[in-house]
């Protein structure tokens, strides 16, 4: 079973840190031989990763709700993760090439990125009765308290 902590965290950090998300939809169920490239790439492009801890990804999870798979992803800066993304090396320049090459835009499954610079004072919250996660887990997880008790305060106040 996963170990929790009782009561209210937060995260603090000194150092900016880059929030990426990135997921697929599949948006015709019937086009397994289509999505199945696209849904089995990421899982190894974390493997990648988690093996390589000098890339720069500080933790990650992945989500799945009904049609969509989304990887929540922190990482060390924006530099790492373009240098990740541009490692003709890695595994994550083959698949973008391979999945424009079989699916581009035939419309079987879509995919979408989002990037976030969070900047220390910058950001707001907080987990209650939860394992490490999300910011926390990737930068310092601490106790809710003192200054750091209200949402106006962890947010610089």
């Amino acid at each position: 079973m996963t170990r929790y902590f009782d009561g209210r965290y937060t995260a603090q950090t000194d150092k900016p840190v880059v929030l990426f998300l990135i997921g697929m939809r599949f948006n015709n169920l019937f086009a397994f031989r289509r999505w199945f490239h696209v849904a089995t790439a990421m899982p190894k492009m974390l493997a990648e990763l988690k093996s390589k801890p000098n890339a720069g990804l500080l933790w990650e999870r992945t989500h799945l709700s009904w049609r969509q798979l989304t990887s929540q992803q922190y990482w060390r800066s924006f530099d790492d993760l373009l240098r990740y993304a541009h490692d003709r090396d890695g595994v994550h320049f083959p698949a973008w090439a391979k999945f424009n090459r079989l699916i581009g835009n035939d419309g079987s499954v879509g995919i979408w990125h989002e990037t976030y610079l969070i900047e220390p004072g910058k950001f707001e919250c907080i987990y209650g009765n939860m394992p490490l996660f999300g910011l926390a887990a990737a930068t310092n997880h601490v106790p809710a308290t003192g200054r750091l008790a209200a949402a106006k305060d962890r947010l610089g106040g």
